[in-house]
Formats: C-alpha cells, sequence, structure tokens
C-alpha cells in the first residue's frame, strides 16, 4: 500500500508541472459523420493485406502506426499501404514499453525513428501512437519535443485479445461508435521480435472483423477516414493518457 501511495504522489508532482494543454488525441470533435480506424504493428504479410482489401471495398481510409522492426521487414508492403491512399504514423522503433526505458534511451529511439520512418516515407510524420498504449508525463513530452502528437483511441475491437470472440470483437467495438471516434486495431502482431511482450497472436479473420464493423458503422451513417482527414473539419480531443503501473512510476519515486 505504501509504494501505491509513493507512486500517486509522485505522478501529482509530475503533472503538477506539467502544461495545461497536455494529453493525447483520443477522439475528434466533428459534426461530419465519420469514425477514424487505426492499425498498429504492422506491416505484416497476411494481416495487412486483409486490412487492406476490407478498407478498399468500404471506400475507406485509416491511418496506420507502424513499427519499423515490421516496416524493415515489409518496406514494399509499407508503399502499398500509402498507394492506397492511407496515412502513416509511427508506432515505434520496436514495441518496448517507453516509460520502462531511461529518457535519454526513450528520446533517442522516438528521434531516430520518426527519422527513419519519414526517410522511408519521403514525408514528414506527425502522429506517434506509444506501444502498448505505455505513456508517461516524460515520454509524452519526448514525442512533443521531437515534433510529433501523442495519439490513443476511444474504442478498441480487442483484436489483440486471444480469448475473445469475433462477435465479441465486433460488439466492443460498435458498442459506442460516435461520429470522432478513433477505433483501435492491429494489422500486425508484435513479439520477441519486436521486443514486445511474448504474447500468443490471436486467432482471428481480420477481413471479416473489419468489414463487419465497417458495416455497422455504414449503417449508422458513419463512413471511415484517416485521422488527417478528420481534423479537415474538427478538432482534436485531447484526454491525458498516462500509465501508472508501478515499473513505470518507480523510477519518479526514486527522483522525488
Amino acid at each position: 500500500m505504501q509504494l501505491v501511495h509513493d507512486l500517486k504522489l509522485a505522478a501529482m508532482r509530475v503533472l503538477e508541472k506539467a502544461p495545461d494543454s497536455i494529453g493525447s488525441v483520443s477522439s475528434v470533435n466533428t459534426t461530419e459523420r465519420i469514425i477514424v480506424p487505426t492499425f498498429d504493428d504492422g506491416p505484416t504479410p497476411t494481416r495487412t493485406e486483409a486490412v487492406l482489401r476490407a478498407l478498399a471495398d468500404h471506400d475507406a481510409t485509416g491511418t496506420f502506426f507502424v513499427l519499423l522492426t515490421s516496416v524493415r521487414a515489409n518496406p514494399g508492403l509499407l508503399q502499398e499501404v500509402v498507394a492506397a491512399g492511407h496515412e502513416i504514423g509511427l508506432h515505434g522503433m520496436d514495441h518496448r514499453h517507453l516509460p520502462t526505458l531511461s529518457r535519454d534511451e526513450a528520446g533517442d529511439v522516438i528521434r531516430r525513428g520518426k527519422a527513419e520512418l519519414e526517410d522511408a516515407l519521403g514525408m514528414p510524420v506527425q502522429w506517434f501512437r506509444p506501444p502498448h498504449g505505455d505513456q508517461s508525463v516524460e515520454t509524452w513530452r519526448l514525442i512533443r519535443e521531437a515534433g510529433m502528437t501523442s495519439v490513443i483511441w476511444s474504442g478498441t475491437s480487442h483484436d489483440w485479445n486471444p480469448d475473445a470472440t469475433q462477435d465479441q470483437r465486433v460488439e466492443k467495438a460498435t458498442a459506442n461508435l460516435d461520429p470522432g471516434t478513433i477505433l483501435l486495431f492491429h494489422d500486425g502482431h508484435a513479439g520477441p521480435a519486436d521486443l514486445g511482450d511474448p504474447v500468443p497472436e490471436p486467432a482471428l479473420d481480420r477481413y471479416e472483423l473489419l468489414d463487419r464493423v465497417l458495416r455497422i458503422a455504414e449503417a449508422r451513417g458513419l463512413r471511415a477516414v484517416s485521422l488527417s482527414r478528420a481534423l479537415e473539419n474538427g478538432t482534436p480531443v485531447m484526454r491525458p493518457h498516462f500509465n501508472l503501473h508501478p515499473r513505470h512510476l518507480a523510477s519518479a519515486v526514486r527522483r522525488g
């Protein structure tokens, strides 16, 4: 209990020093009937291709938060995503929990990841989604210092959960499907090769999942677009998003 108390005090001290505008994009405030599908951990063969087919079948676009480990292994697939009219954001050099790294190391991997992805794309990268959604105030600041904006989500498909059924995933993704919702999907599976956690990959049909979700969205008068497109006539909803797991804040407690 004392550790939890210390962690909460440490988090409060950090937040007291943070600017009023601190936060990550969690959804879009818009009058348009649109949603924003996003995809993490790719590009990877089969998975990304299934997602691209579903998006094409619905004349939809999305934002792909890519891992550099996946990009290096599948450079042609990255170009296919871009050629299909989708937006690219950075998910990381690899899939490590950024708050577990030192400030210098976290800043280095964020900056080098941005530079490498921009070289591969030939265009600037403005969006960053932290691996696992794990973020501290310090890593949020490093993302900002690198010239990017942190993006999280307001809805999820639970396609990362190996215990969920496909019906449960569809229900989860569409339960609160409002205009401006940012939906989390995956077109890859980060594992030890990506320095990620050794978790089993769910067995699912990614085309069917996305197709069913988009069909329900369309029945509600909602169409899917990339984040930048959604923001053309909308404004970002910023929400503080900081994980207070002991492994992330132990160093903050030690610093006092």
